[in-house]
C-alpha cells in the first residue's frame, strides 16, 4: 500500500478503535492498540483484511456478553472496563507482527497474512471458547488428566467451549478467503492452526499458569505464535 493509502488505513483504524471503546469492549489503551494493529494489517493486506479482524470483533463480544450473569455469579465474567492494552496485544500482537514483516518483505505478503489469520482464528477460537465454555458447561476438566475442574479454571476445557472455539476459528478462517486475504485453499489450514492453538492454550494454562510460571497475557500471545507458526510450516510444507 502506497503512501496515499496510509490515510484511508488510519481512518477505518482509528474508527474501529471509536467503537471498540463506544461499546465498553476495551479500554483507552485497549482502543489505541487495537488501533494500531488494525492499521498494520491493513497497509499489509488492503482494506480488505480489515473485515476478518471485525469478525473476531464481534464473534469475541457476542461470546463474552452471552449469558454474563451467569458468569458475574461466578466470578469470572470479563471485567465491565473492557481488554487492557496489554490483553489486546496479547492476543492480536502476533497478526500485527506478521503484518510488518509483510510491509518489510513484501514479496512474502501472502504467505505471512496467512500466519496473521492463523493469529485472527487463535484469538477468535481460544475466546469463544472460554466464554461459551463458562456460560453453559456444567463440569469442565482439565486439558492434561481430564480431572474435573470448576468453570473459569485455567486449562480446563468442555466440549461446548470447543466445539464453539472451532466454529470461530473457521469462521475467521472462511471470511478472510472471502474477502480475499488469503486464497481459499489456506482456509482449512487457518481453522486448524486456530483450532490447535486454542487447545495449547489451555495446555499451557494447566501446566503452567495454573502454578504462577506464566501470566494470561503471557498464554494467549504464546498461542497465537503457535499458531501462526503452525499456519506458516504447513504453506511451506505444501508449497515444495
Amino acid at each position: 500500500m502506497g503512501h496515499s493509502g496510509m490515510l484511508p488505513a488510519a481512518v477505518v483504524a482509528v474508527g474501529f478503535a471509536v467503537l471498540a471503546r463506544a461499546l465498553r469492549a476495551v479500554t483507552d489503551g485497549g482502543a489505541l492498540a487495537g488501533a494500531a494493529i488494525a492499521f498494520l494489517l491493513i497497509v499489509a493486506g488492503g482494506l480488505r483484511a480489515f473485515v476478518p479482524l471485525i469478525a473476531v470483533f464481534l464473534v469475541t463480544l457476542l461470546a463474552t456478553r452471552w449469558r454474563a450473569e451467569r458468569k458475574r455469579s461466578l466470578g469470572i465474567a470479563e471485567r465491565r472496563a473492557g481488554r487492557s492494552a496489554s490483553q489486546v496485544v496479547a492476543n492480536l500482537g502476533a497478526a500485527a507482527l506478521c503484518a510488518l514483516g509483510a510491509v518489510q518483505f513484501p514479496q512474502h505478503t501472502r504467505s505471512l497474512m496467512v500466519g496473521a489469520m492463523a493469529v485472527l482464528a487463535e484469538a477468535a477460537a481460544d475466546t469463544v471458547s472460554s466464554e461459551v465454555g463458562q456460560a453453559v458447561a456444567a463440569q469442565p476438566r482439565l486439558v492434561l488428566g481430564f480431572a474435573r475442574a470448576p468453570v473459569g479454571t485455567n486449562g480446563a476445557i468442555s466440549l461446548e467451549g470447543t466445539f464453539a472455539g472451532c466454529i470461530a476459528a473457521s469462521l475467521v478462517a472462511w471470511t478472510a478467503t472471502l474477502c480475499g486475504v488469503v486464497a481459499w485453499r489456506w482456509a482449512p489450514i487457518i481453522a486448524t492452526a486456530g483450532a490447535a492453538g486454542m487447545l495449547f492454550d489451555s495446555v499451557l494454562g494447566a501446566a503452567f499458569e495454573n502454578y504462577g510460571k506464566m501470566g494470561n497475557d503471557a498464554v494467549n500471545f504464546v498461542s497465537t505464535v503457535f499458531a501462526a507458526d503452525l499456519a506458516l510450516l504447513a504453506l511451506m510444507s505444501l508449497n515444495r
